[in-house]
């Protein structure tokens, strides 16, 4: 009885430690634009930024296991922009003591590229887009429940013709 109990006090100390981080302080993403500014009927370049806290990773976004969440960027659909392409890094293969098989992950910094459509007839002004990165943390012992960040960003479109302003580096 005494080993049935140790195990059980040892099982909730393990889930206490691993529940310690709620989700938006294990994983964090923000957008960055290639350009400020895209003519009409061009294509706009973006990059998600996600930032792994140490100790942790998160699912690729094709995992190893069929019951694994994948990381994904989703973007609110609009009649101006539609996605053209996402791109997603290729996983790390990384050994974890709750699996026997390696499982591709994410670790540290991964850069997501997301690559958009400008409609033909889009006029001239600011637009915004707004998705959501989602994603399953885990460390060595335990998962996370599935969570999910807000991404959002925005450009301006010039008339056809207009010279784009140049960034100053």
């Amino acid at each position: 009885m005494k080993t049935f109990l140790w195990l059980l006090f040892s099982l909730a100390l393990t889930a206490v430690a691993a529940c310690g981080q709620a989700p938006g302080e294990v994983v964090k993403a923000k957008v960055t634009m290639s350009t400020p500014e895209a003519r009409p009927d061009s294509v706009v370049k973006a990059t998600v930024v996600v930032d792994v806290l140490s100790g942790y990773h998160i699912n690729g976004h094709h995992p190893t296991l069929d019951y694994l969440i994948p990381t994904e960027v989703k973007v609110e659909p609009s009649k101006e922009v539609t996605v053209s392409g996402i791109t997603y890094p290729k996983g790390e293969l990384a050994r974890f003591a709750f699996s026997d098989a390696p499982l591709s992950v994410y670790e540290g910094t991964v850069r997501v590229d997301v690559a958009f459509q400008l409609e033909h007839k889009v006029p001239p002004g600011e637009y915004g887009v707004k998705g959501k990165l989602t994603y399953q943390a885990c460390n060595d012992h335990a998962c996370l429940p599935p969570a999910s960040v807000p991404l959002s960003f925005s450009f301006k479109v010039v008339r056809r013709g207009a010279s784009p302003s140049r960034s100053a580096d």
